[in-house]
């Protein structure tokens, strides 16, 4: 898309981008072309496990390493935060890792130290960088707060697992968090978006077949990542000033489809083959 200027003055901070996959590199792209000044901010590990380094090369950012699990990790951050820019206008939380989900527990068989990691990394990290954001008296009056988040906080999908519970989580942080901040005009949204060939997202079994069955069912196919970059900006910005405490979703329509006939076609098909073979 062609630059509009849409960020233009503001700034802000987005954490979690790790590669070219990842949804907050996305935004992150799109809201340097809208001409916002923004810091990333990611995890130490990411240092040996990402790219994030060339992100910050190509929309001219500092890179702020923090543990988001750490309130002294996220106080610091905001500490520089206020020495680069002042106060800021907007944050982005693309923060999410599901430990039994990589390690390919299914959800009867959860590790519970692990399962609370990950709702401490996916959930949790969101309500402790608002909080100390506010805290520190980090963001201007108007300000938007965005995070991402999946349909599987709505409806169960076998292999997402311990993740449905987190997204659940993060999209009830975001209702709560949005009802305390609207004194300060500070708005706080979701994008629920489709199943986006990610590090993440890949990491989960049978991801393929949810990526696939997305597509079949959605009327516009699977939104990609760069699409929730231009969505988010909107988000952003000051177009959307009154929109607060809501799950978007960023789906191609998934959401409100109940069956296709991509979907039913074959479904149809197989189920004359039974009858045949019963006959």
């Amino acid at each position: 898309m062609e630059r509009s200027g849409l960020l233009k003055g503001k700034k802000g901070i987005i954490f979690g981008a790790l590669n070219e996959t990842s949804l907050a590199w996305a935004i992150a792209k799109a809201a340097h072309r809208e001409g916002a000044e923004f810091a990333l901010s990611n995890a130490p590990v990411a240092k040996r496990l990402g790219t994030l380094d060339a992100l910050a090369q190509q929309v001219g950012s500092p890179v702020l390493w923090a543990d988001a699990t750490k309130n002294s990790d996220i106080e610091a951050v905001f500490n520089e935060l206020k020495n680069l820019y002042g106060k800021i206008d907007f944050m982005v939380h693309g923060i999410g890792m599901g430990i039994n989900v990589r390690k390919r527990r299914t959800y009867d068989q959860l590790n519970h130290d692990w399962y609370a990691k990950s709702l401490d990394i996916s959930a949790i990290s969101l309500h402790r960088i608002v909080q100390l954001a506010m805290q520190t008296e980090s963001l201007n009056h108007g300000g938007s707060i965005l995070t991402i988040s999946y349909i599987g906080a709505q409806r169960s999908f076998s292999h997402y697992s311990e993740m449905g519970d987190a997204k659940a989580l993060l999209e009830s942080i975001v209702r709560t968090w949005g009802a305390k901040l609207g004194e300060y005009g500070i708005r706080v949204n979701a994008i629920s978006q489709s199943p986006t060939r990610t590090t993440a997202g890949q990491g989960i079994s049978g991801f393929d077949a949810m990526f696939e069955f997305g597509e079949k069912m959605s009327p516009l196919g699977n939104a990609d990542a760069d699409s929730c970059g231009d969505y988010a900006v909107t988000l952003l910005s000051d177009l959307t000033r009154m929109v607060t405490m809501q799950t978007l979703y960023h789906d191609g329509g998934f959401s409100s489809i109940g069956i296709t006939d991509t979907m039913i076609e074959p479904i149809m098909k197989m189920a004359d083959q039974m009858d045949a073979k019963n006959k």
